[in-house]
């Protein structure tokens, strides 16, 4: 038992003449490529540019999905007509779902949009966090056209982590916002 408690403090005592390295401190750096935008043609009552590192996949109902698969996110867009008086509703809908993720977010900073040339107008929602989106918008024309967007990464939230992918893709989103023009 001497023996054992000798060897433990010789191998302690060894193992603390180590010098001790300091490391700089690193982050991951993700880099995209500058974005190259083409005329998104989707066979629906609207078009807007898109980026060409995302493919286009048309749903039902003028649903579009953007799919970035290098960058592992989508962009889901729905469409819904304006008849009657269902804007407030489509308003209070969209507005209701991005405020449901108040509970992980951080933060909700809200951008309107007012294009009164091209009879678009609407609100880009950038959410910080850990929320299951980081970025939400919607755009009208405020008599035919109703469409809304929603980011999501195919994991699971680490803002810190996601956070250059996020940046690149919310200038996306704008974009989409800034082209988006209505068919009569």
């Amino acid at each position: 038992m001497r023996a054992f408690l000798i060897l433990v403090l010789v191998v302690f005592f060894a193992s603390c003449n180590d010098e001790v390295t300091v490391k700089p401190s690193a982050m991951l750096r993700l880099e995209y490529p500058e974005p190259v935008y083409t005329n998104a043609t989707t066979g629906c009552p609207y078009t807007f540019d898109k980026n060409a590192i995302s493919n286009v996949s048309v749903k039902q109902n003028c649903a579009v999905n953007l799919e970035y698969p290098s960058i592992n996110a989508t962009l889901y867009l729905t469409y819904q007509p304006v008849r009657g008086n269902n804007l407030d509703s489509l308003l209070y809908d969209a507005q209701k779902l991005t405020y449901e993720h108040n509970i992980k977010a951080q933060a909700i900073f809200e951008q309107p949009r007012v294009d009164s040339i091209n009879n678009v107008y609407g609100m880009f929602y950038a959410i910080d966090g850990n929320a299951a989106t980081q970025s939400q918008f919607y755009v009208t024309d405020s008599v035919n056209h109703f469409v809304q967007g929603s980011l999501y990464f195919n994991v699971k939230p680490n803002y810190d982590s996601i956070y250059p992918a996020v940046m690149y893709l919310r200038n996306d989103i704008r974009r989409v916002m800034e082209t988006i023009s209505w068919k009569e």
